[in-house]
C-alpha cells in the first residue's frame, strides 16, 4: 500500500508529506508516552511535590521526507500548553516550527483514521 499524505496543521499554515500508516502509529505511540510524561509531572507539581525530570520525546522518521519531532515535557505546566519542535526536510526544502501538541495528535488520530 502506498503512503498516503500526512497534513500537520501549524500555528501559520500546514505541511503535507508522504507518510506510511506503520510510521504514524509509531508516532502515535510516542506522543501517547509523551503525553503520560506531562500528566506525571502536572500531577507531581499540583501534589507539591518537586516533579521527577522526564526525558524529552524525539521521534524520528526517514522516508520521502525526514521528520523529526522534539518536546522537553520539563518545562510545560500542562499537556495542554505543551508544543512539540517539528521538523520536515528533504534536499531541497527544511522547515522547522513549532506546533501544540494536542494538534498534533489531533492530527496524527486523523490520518490513521483516514488510512485506517
Amino acid at each position: 500500500m502506498a503512503p498516503s499524505q500526512l497534513t500537520l496543521n501549524l500555528a501559520q499554515g500546514s505541511v503535507s508529506f508522504k507518510f506510511a500508516p506503520e510510521a504514524a502509529k509509531n508516532l502515535q505511540t510516542s506522543l501517547s508516552q509523551l503525553m503520560q510524561s506531562l500528566k506525571v509531572a502536572t500531577q507531581a507539581a499540583s501534589g507539591g511535590g518537586k516533579p521527577q525530570p522526564q526525558k524529552p520525546m524525539e521521534y524520528q522518521f526517514t522516508g520521502d521526507v525526514f521528520l523529526e519531532v522534539f518536546c522537553n515535557p520539563n518545562i510545560y505546566p500542562s499537556p495542554f500548553a505543551a508544543k512539540v519542535l517539528i521538523t520536515v526536510r528533504d534536499e531541497r526544502i527544511r522547515l522547522s516550527t513549532e506546533a501544540e501538541l494536542t494538534r498534533l495528535i489531533e492530527d496524527v488520530n486523523q490520518y490513521l483514521e483516514q488510512v485506517g
